[in-house]
Parts: structure tokens; sequence; C-alpha cells
């Protein structure tokens, strides 16, 4: 009974031992990312006013907790915040 298993590991390990081996996939070539689409437009500053809960465009004059204000752009005109109206 051992030699027939003996024999039978000796046979697998054989046949393990002489398959030719596995080549990997050739690689194929990248192809180039697509061209990034245009910047999307910047959208307008506005001021965010808290008792409404949302967002006015930049002149408009509110009163945010009680006090007169109005949404006016900052001295680089990337942005906007509140000062008081007169």
């Amino acid at each position: 009974m051992r030699s027939i298993l003996v024999a039978s590991l000796f046979l697998l390990t054989a046949a393990c031992a002489s398959s030719p081996e596995t080549q990997p996939a050739p690689v194929a070539a990248v192809a180039p990312a697509p061209v990034a689409a245009a910047a999307p437009a910047v959208a307008a500053p506005q001021c965010y006013n808290g008792d409404l809960g949302n967002f006015q465009a930049v002149g408009t004059v509110a009163s945010v907790s009680g006090v007169k204000v109005q949404c006016k752009l900052t001295s680089d005109g990337k942005g906007a915040s509140w000062n008081t109206a007169k």
C-alpha cells in the first residue's frame, strides 16, 4: 500500500516538474488619458444669510440678526461678505 502511495507521489511530482511554464500575457500599450473638459464656470460670490438659511447675491440688503447689512465683494473680488449698510 505504501509503495502505491510513494509511486503516485513520485509521478505527480514528475508531472508537475515537467509541465511547461506559462508565459505572462503581453501588456497592452496604455492609451493616453482623455483631454480634460473645459473648466466649469466659476460661480459669482455670494453671502450666506443664516437667518434665511440661503445665499444672497452681491448687493443684497438684508437684516441679519436685527442689523441692517449689505452683501459686498471683498477687496480681491473673489468672495463676498456682509458689511453694514448705509
